[in-house]
């Protein structure tokens, strides 16, 4: 099992890092899945600063994070929401876990398709005959795409060739008596529905994978996408603030139910803020009370540091404004936060931690609250497999060493990585075999 942690620094940098990576002998229960979380969270002295756990959607996990939730409650009273925040789960498995379910309504149709590629590329003869229909038909598509079984992206990328050469097939057919594979009216009937609804979740999950650290703050408009192609819908799309779930909810659910739960969050984001307005005024005022102890104990051996210190000045003025703070303003920062204009910007290239970066001394609460919400990732999923189907096993060549080793050569493999700045490389056998049509 690999336990990697995600936390934003105080330049507002996203940071992830591999944590452990250790062997669970059988059974391999809840109990033991959460009693291996606890014993990490306790080695690295994170155990008060966990905000949440991000799991995929085994049933082992529910079960594993049901017991750590008590375990973390007894440790740390103060889980924000007095837990609620504490699962989640990742987007991009359920994702995954749709697309796989649509993929196998038409499974016979991706089988045909498939074998209909392999036939093709076998000889070179087949492939000019192919390309020279296709020039025919002056189709502007020129490769074939043989798919990895493993990654439905690839599979997708297959049916998407595979459609635009729709009209090519049945005419190959006619000049190759030994093609047998070749899809029906029926077959391309039924692969266009499907298709036209694997695409949003392919560009949902290219969304999510071309992030290196993807924020919370990408994961409610995908989801969105999917639901109205689920329900054959269309609208506009905007994203701000809490118009983000007046736009989106309606469209997820029923009028009441839309409703009903944007006045939940908005609640909800009101208890969890006046967590963090507490937590602040406890340590503004803990501060005070300790500069005033230092200050009174200080008086009566004040030295040559007097001449120097600025205590007349900045210190004062600061004192001062811890005064005026303990006094709660009649807005709120979360008030003033939503009642202001909404931020218009282009959705792929906007960094909402950079906007959070550039606001923290406007918002000095809510930004600290935001820094805990947007660390959460959308996907527990390298970016490389996000869409694989597969189980990730140690290779034949790691099958011998001891698990500690292993767990050495995981964790210092991607710190060292992480301090040089290096990427981890994509897997080339993973990819989709490209065939180039030869034509001139």
């Amino acid at each position: 099992m690999v336990i990697a942690g995600h936390w934003i620094d105080s330049s507002w940098k996203l940071n992830k890092r591999v944590l452990n990576f250790f062997h669970i002998p059988p059974p391999r229960g809840g109990p033991q899945i959460s009693d291996s979380l606890l014993k990490c969270a306790r080695q690295w002295e994170i155990e008060n600063k966990v905000f949440t756990v991000f799991v995929d959607n085994a049933s082992a996990n529910d079960a594993a994070i049901k017991y750590m939730k008590e375990d973390f409650l007894r440790i740390n009273k103060n889980l924000v929401c007095g837990g609620k925040l504490f699962h989640v789960r990742c987007c991009a498995h359920i994702l995954n876990l749709i697309a796989q379910d649509g993929l196998s309504e038409i499974r016979g149709i991706v089988h045909v398709i498939r074998q209909s590629v392999d036939f093709i590329r076998r000889t070179d003869a087949r492939l000019i005959q192919f390309a020279e229909i296709v020039k025919q038909l002056k189709l502007n598509e020129i490769k074939l795409v043989d798919d990895c079984k493993t990654r439905w992206n690839s599979t997708y990328e297959m049916l998407a060739t595979a459609i635009a050469f729709k009209d090519v097939f049945p005419r190959f057919k006619d000049r190759e008596p030994s093609y047998i594979h070749c899809p029906t009216e029926d077959d391309w009937e039924k692969l266009h529905k499907v298709f036209s609804i694997l695409k949003v979740f392919y560009d949902a999950t290219n969304i999510i994978s071309g992030n290196e650290y993807p924020t919370a703050n990408l994961f409610l408009n995908e989801v969105f996408r999917v639901k109205v192609v689920l329900d054959e819908r269309s609208c506009d799309e905007e994203e701000c603030k809490m118009r983000a779930l007046e736009f989106s909810f309606p469209k997820l659910y029923t009028s009441f139910e839309a409703e009903s739960n944007i006045k939940e969050v908005q609640k909800l984001l009101y208890v969890i803020y006046k967590e963090y307005s507490d937590a602040v005024a406890q340590k503004i005022q803990g501060t005070r009370t300790n500069s005033e102890s230092q200050g009174s104990s200080s008086r009566s051996t004040q030295s040559r540091d007097e001449i120097t210190s600025f205590a007349s000045g900045w210190s004062e003025f600061s004192s001062y404004l811890n005064e005026i703070e303990m006094v709660q303003p009649e807005k709120s920062e979360l008030d003033v936060y939503l009642e202001e204009g909404c931020h218009r910007h282009p959705s792929k290239t906007f960094d909402a931690l950079g906007w959070w970066k550039l606001n923290t001394y406007k918002f000095p609460v809510l930004s600290t609250m935001v820094r805990d919400i947007l660390v959460i990732p959308i996907t527990t999923v390298a970016s490389e497999a996000i869409f694989s189907a597969g189980t990730h096993v140690i290779d034949k060549y790691r099958a011998s060493l001891a698990p500690t080793i292993v767990e050495m050569l995981m964790c210092g493999g991607d710190w060292s990585r992480k301090r040089h700045g290096v990427t981890k490389k994509i897997k080339v056998e993973k990819q989709a075999l490209t065939i180039d049509l030869p034509i001139d």
